[in-house]
């Protein structure tokens, strides 16, 4: 009886729904016509509400239905030739019913009373025969509730309605750039979208010009200029998620002159499963602008040293540190050992990792990519286990506490300081973590027969300008030195357990998204109306995304021998001001200067930072080697054995502790070859405790 009570209820539920769409599209038809048309079927409305209100009230007096013929049919008459003048004269249909209110009931009630007076004056108090007197006091009264009734009814049918088409009419119009299968998703989750409106696609393909798709037209791009000219497109979402880089750059090219921002979605991989909704909309990413596809990665080389096998990560909540990891767990790892200073950060991507994990296991039967069922249940056969430690790299009995307990197979040192200005404001600091964390983690790593240890460093390492770069470059050496010590010690066979620790060092430059970005800092700036601010014109930098680099470093690690410097090739430099003029450009506003002094955003330059490059270089020599990777090259850098190295660090340790700044740098520029530290001391106690140094910070 139950599931019959249920059904009957369905039933009645579809009944409703069907009524209310019913109802919802006779109000957009009706929204639809012309004013006058309006203003006419409403004078015919309040006539025949007239003529209905006559007919009640005869009915009312004598008790019977009775047609209006004979006697019945002057009130009627005389009802509309009094009402409507009355009506017109008090702007009843000036006024919006959508919008009555109290006001407009006021209104109604005091052109009713003035109808009323004049109507019971003829019917009631001088009167027609056939036609009973009390007409003329309950035909106003009926009159006033049916006029009252149906302005409520039009603000209750179709304000909302209005009201919706208003706001949707307000909000920032688009065009999706690709009628595909993406865009077909995209724009049905869009259609009530209260934060953007759709008003029909772009699309190469000549064969759908001219057609309409889901309701939206499809139009030709070359002939954007047009259809823009009787619309407000501010935006073009490009829903195009296979096309190639290239391709890409040509679409924003043809977009550029039309000052419209874009947005874009992610790649296939990223909308394999599940439809295409409005949160997967993104900004347009600088790295859809770099003119280079990324090579796609060896699987052979990812898997080689991190799958089945324990893998520990320092510096697990930075940039680069959790892209490793998000790489990492691809792999299938056997443990993933998470070691982090910030308790926040070391949080957040704890909690990132697990996620990807229990989602993973949720689509353990949709296979990605094309892959084959069981390449994508790989990760959710497994039983991966990931260990958060908080640990400071500069403490070692933290650190050789945590290898000694899992003998991690291979390590990855991303914990550093890589902001310039900051370093160069607290140089002991990043001396202390760069350096003296690198040493901490190597030799624990030596002592507990880890296999592979790869050190992230940076473009900045090569002839540094800056305490950051020269921390570094010294990193790199400490580790050069301790691979050809590890290599001797092995060759000799004195190793404990017969296993050497192949040392490897991976130089790139930025990277797209990290905290130190310029991206993220532009595009707030844009948001919040501009300035741009840019440190120098000419200022150069190379560019990678953050899962690119990530995968890069994992594959360089699988070729290291011992002491490797491996460089990644980050294609063609990119000048900081041509990036900021594009991010304007994509954001659909234009470049305020001399020439364009009404633009939306100017660019303001502040001057160099203290330790800041104009240009950035990844060989200090001029001979590097190919590798097996297109992408990787190796690199053969000068360094001090250890020995010698060991009694220059332990000065260095000593400035350090003693925070002699001055004595620091001079011994930098003696340990690390073309370092040039020619400003001045911006160190922030050694300013405090020296004000007559002027240098501002």
């Amino acid at each position: 009886m139950n599931n019959d009570l249920d059904k009957d209820s369905a039933k009645i539920h579809n009944s409703d729904e069907i009524m209310i769409r019913t109802l919802n599209r006779f109000a957009a038809l009706a929204l639809e016509l012309p004013r006058q048309v309006k203003r006419g079927g409403v004078l015919v409305l309040d006539a025949g509400l007239c003529v209905l209100s006559v007919w009640l009230a005869i009915y009312l007096r004598i008790g019977n239905i009775e047609s209006l013929y004979g006697s019945g049919i002057w009130p009627a008459m005389v009802s509309v030739v009094l009402a409507l003048p009355i009506f017109i004269t008090f702007g009843f249909y000036r006024a919006i019913f959508r919008y009555s209110g109290l006001s407009a009931m006021v209104t109604v009630a005091r052109a009713l009373l003035l109808y009323g007076f004049v109507f019971a004056s003829i019917f009631t108090f001088w009167g027609v025969d056939g036609v009973p007197r009390t007409v003329g006091l309950i035909q106003p009264i009926l009159l006033l509730l049916l006029v009252g009734a149906s302005r409520g009814a039009a603000r209750v049918w179709l304000g909302g309605l209005y009201r919706q088409q208003l706001r949707k009419a307000s909000l920032p119009q688009a065009l999706i750039y690709g009628a595909g299968s993406a865009g077909r998703q995209l724009a049905s989750a869009m259609a009530s979208s209260p934060e953007i409106r759709v008003l029909g696609f772009l699309d190469d393909d000549e064969r759908l010009h001219g057609h309409v798709l889901n309701g939206l037209p499809i139009h030709n791009p070359a002939k954007l200029a047009e259809v823009m000219n009787g619309t407000c497109i501010s935006d073009v979402l490009l829903a195009l998620p296979s096309v190639s880089r290239q391709r890409r750059n040509e679409i924003l090219i043809t977009l550029k002159p039309h000052k419209v921002a874009v947005r874009t979605l992610p790649g296939l991989s990223d909308i394999a499963t599940g439809r295409v909704s409005l949160c997967d909309v993104r900004e347009l990413d600088i790295d859809d602008l770099l003119g280079r596809e990324p090579v796609k990665p060896n699987g052979l080389l990812l898997n080689l040293n991190t799958q089945a096998k324990t893998v520990l990560v320092t510096g697990a909540g930075g940039s680069i540190g959790s892209e490793l990891c998000r790489q990492i767990i691809k792999t299938n790892p056997k443990q993933l050992l998470l070691v982090e200073m910030s308790e926040f950060a070391l949080y957040q991507i704890h909690q990132e990792l697990q996620f990807i994990l229990a989602s993973e296991r949720l689509n353990a039967t949709v296979p990605m990519n094309g892959e084959s069922p069981e390449v994508a249940n790989k990760v959710n056969d497994s039983d991966i286990e990931i260990v958060p430690l908080l640990a400071s790299v500069c403490d070692e009995m933290r650190i050789h506490e945590i290898m000694t307990t899992w003998k991690p197979h291979t390590v990855y040192h991303a914990a550093a300081y890589k902001h310039v200005p900051l370093v160069e404001h607290n140089p002991a600091e990043g001396l202390r973590n760069n350096v003296w964390g690198t040493r901490v983690c190597a030799e624990a790593a030596m002592r507990n027969s880890v296999r592979n240890f790869v050190l992230i460093s940076t473009d900045k390492a090569v002839r540094p300008t800056n305490i950051m770069g020269a921390t570094k470059r010294l990193a790199e050496m400490v580790l050069q030195a301790l691979a050809e010590v590890n290599a001797g010690v092995t060759a000799q066979g004195s190793s404990a357990t017969g296993v050497r620790t192949t040392f490897s060092m991976v130089r790139f430059g930025n990277v797209l998204g990290s905290s130190g970005s310029v991206v993220p800092l532009f595009r707030r700036q844009i948001k919040n109306g501009g300035p741009i601010t840019l440190t120098h014109v000419d200022i150069t930098r190379y560019f990678m995304t953050i899962p690119e680099a990530a995968q890069l470093v994992i594959q360089a690690d699988a070729m290291g021998q011992g002491g490797d410097v491996f460089v990644l090739d980050m294609g063609e430099p990119v000048k900081i001001i041509d990036l900021a003029r594009r991010m304007i450009e994509l954001s659909g506003l234009e470049l305020k200067d001399e020439t364009n002094p009404n633009g939306d955003i100017e660019i303001q330059v502040t001057g160099l930072r203290p330790g800041e490059k104009l240009y950035e270089e990844l060989l200090i020599g001029t001979n590097p080697l190919a590798t097996s990777h297109a992408r990787i090259m190796k690199a053969h850098e000068d360094f001090l054995p250890w020995s010698e190295l060991q009694g220059k660090l332990a000065a260095l340790g000593l400035a350090m502790d003693t925070n002699d700044v001055p004595l620091i740098r001079t011994l930098l520029k003696g340990l690390v070859p073309g370092y040039q530290a020619d400003g001045e001391v911006v160190d922030w106690i050694h300013l405090a405790n020296n004000p007559t140094n002027t240098t501002s910070p």
